[in-house]
């Protein structure tokens, strides 16, 4: 990896553990650093897989974070939003995948929000709604 991708998902992984709420265990999944539910606190899964807060990985093109507080919690995309646009950045985000190609791409201060925003236990009861509605 280029060094300087290097050093940008270094500062965002820096950024995403120190607001993690407590109990999420940072792993490697699915070919990318992610922060996850045990499986011991959630329970057996519809998958089999630990529920996932958040993920970085190095993309081909771009460098990734993956949000799910965003998209379990739809009430705290806007302000995401409002904050990206306040900061004069270019927000590019999928449902809960915000790609960057720098680390001057992302408002570090709104994802540290979005991270410490969704407590373990919430996440937990939110992707099992999440799972039942399907």
């Amino acid at each position: 990896m280029p060094p300087e991708r290097r050093r940008a998902l270094k500062a965002v992984r820096a950024v995403v553990l120190e607001h993690l709420p407590d109990g999420y265990l940072e792993a490697v999944n699915w070919g990318m650093i992610s922060y996850e539910v045990p499986l011991a606190a959630s329970g057996k899964t519809y998958n089999g897989k630990p529920p996932m807060l958040a993920a970085l990985a190095n993309q081909k093109r771009h460098m990734a974070l993956y949000l799910c507080g965003l998209y379990c919690r739809p009430a705290l995309e806007p302000d995401f939003r409002k904050a990206f646009a306040e900061s004069g950045r270019k927000l590019d985000m999928g449902k809960a995948c915000v790609r960057f190609r720098a680390l001057d791409d992302l408002d570090l201060k709104a994802v540290a929000k979005v991270v410490a925003a969704v407590p373990m236990q919430e996440f937990i009861e939110l992707a099992r709604s999440a799972h039942r509605k399907r």
